[in-house]
């Protein structure tokens, strides 16, 4: 089931966060990450509104076949929801092995949040390769350096203060995804993003 996640990043090493935007808007900057070459996109679910927005990228994704994804999923309800509202993967701020099954029991693809080594080894122990370091801006890139040795084999996707300046630390640093959200409404950003997805193809 984490597979899902090779071929979502296989393209970039990007994925767009877009949180507390009017349904409308979620959709606008959905398209706008993927005319980057961004196909990944996460949108969190916290309210009744944020459910609509999930609906609505979800709807826009077909024609594309991008992956779209429902955040801040901590609870059954959650996976319930995003279930509900056509998401193929959910992602959270933290690792509750109840909400990990639930997603794999619904055919969702679950990203939970790690910040330590007992994190990742738990996930591990649960059968998945791809984790969400989180808050990435607090754990600085010298983290996922250090745990390069000893999980080797796990993905880690940086979340949390990253844009697109500080994007290619993280990356260097061994983080294998980057997740940004304001940054896509920065147009100075915007080249910067579109070129990470560039190097990420040319490789």
């Amino acid at each position: 089931m984490t597979d899902t996640f090779d071929t979502m990043f296989a393209g970039s090493p990007v994925m767009a966060i877009l949180r507390g935007y009017t349904p409308e808007r979620t959709v606008e900057l959905a398209k706008l990450a993927w005319s980057l070459g961004i196909s990944s996109v996460e949108v969190p679910i916290q309210n009744p509104s944020a459910l609509e927005a999930l609906s609505a990228v979800v709807r826009a994704a077909e024609p594309g076949g991008h992956a779209v994804g429902a955040g801040t999923v901590i609870s059954l309800e959650h996976v319930r929801q995003a279930k509900h509202a056509g998401a193929t993967f959910t992602v959270a701020p933290g690792l509750d092995p109840a909400v990990i099954e639930a997603a794999l029991d619904a055919g969702l693809a679950p990203l939970p949040g790690v910040a330590s080594g007992t994190d990742i080894q738990l996930a591990v122990s649960l059968g998945l390769n791809w984790v969400k370091a989180f808050p990435a801006s607090v754990l600085g890139p010298e983290w996922f350096s250090a745990m390069r040795g000893p999980f080797p084999d796990v993905r880690l996707v940086a979340t949390g203060g990253i844009n697109a300046a500080n994007s290619p630390h993280y990356l260097a640093a061994g983080a294998d995804v980057v997740a940004v959200g304001s940054a896509l409404e920065d147009e100075a950003q915007l080249p910067l993003l579109a070129a990470l997805g560039a190097s990420a193809a040319a490789r």
